[in-house]
């Protein structure tokens, strides 16, 4: 078992901003906006804030922070902080997914020059695009013997390779939230994310797969980027 201090809290937090924001004066809107850039700089400075737009690409949400902290506490404070501001008080969260990292079980014996089977601590490539959903199998696959999963994630793990301008980010959720994982995608080139997910879809471990929705592409931009795709 790793120990407690190698491991990490992530975070994926959803927001959507209500119809009355868009329709403040241009004065308000920017004092909300400059309150949450200073929350998310302050903040940064002991965990990963990294923003993602999602205006133009999910109905239901308009940007996203993937947050990676030591502890549940930091993540706390951050949304506190967050909706503390003029700005929160027009924010809702349709979702949000909460995980750790760990080591996987089976992907240690592969060579992977990211190393995603060893490694503890996020390290996130600056690709623009980041591609994030909850992932559940059904609870046969974890009664199937080892060996027999192990087989099955290989092939999954050798189309993965075919694909080395996508970079997977797997962080476990059982027990904390309602995923069993959940999975981003970090590329400069969505076509090659489409390819690899229809790919798998081919595989023989897809058929164990109960959920893995709701889907979401973001693009990368600042905070300050961010918050001004809502619009002036």
């Amino acid at each position: 078992m790793e120990a407690e201090d190698d491991r990490q809290f992530v975070k994926y937090s959803f927001y959507q901003v209500a119809p009355e924001w868009r329709r403040l004066d241009p004065e308000t809107k920017a004092r909300g906006k400059r309150e949450v850039v200073a929350v998310i700089s302050e903040l940064s400075e002991r965990m990963m804030i990294r923003p993602y737009v999602l205006t133009g690409t999910r109905a239901d949400s308009d940007f996203f922070l993937w947050t990676v902290a030591l502890g549940l506490e930091d993540l706390q404070t951050l949304a506190t902080r967050i909706y503390s501001t003029h700005m929160g008080g027009y924010l809702s969260t349709p979702h949000s997914f909460l995980a750790m990292t760990r080591k996987s079980q089976y992907i240690d014996r592969h060579s992977h020059e990211n190393q995603e089977g060893k490694r503890l601590k996020i390290q996130p490539v600056g690709s623009k695009y980041l591609f994030v959903y909850p992932f559940v199998k059904t609870r046969d696959w974890y009664l199937l013997p080892l060996k027999e999963r192990q087989a099955m994630m290989d092939t999954h793990i050798k189309v993965g390779h075919k694909y080395p301008r996508v970079r997977i980010n797997t962080s476990y959720s059982f027990g904390l939230d309602d995923q069993d994982f959940v999975v981003s995608f970090e590329s400069d080139h969505p076509g090659d994310f489409l390819d690899l997910v229809m790919e798998l879809r081919e595989t023989k471990a897809s058929k164990h797969t109960v959920r893995d929705t709701p889907i979401f592409t973001g693009i990368s931009m600042g905070i300050d980027e961010t918050l001004d795709a809502l619009g002036d």
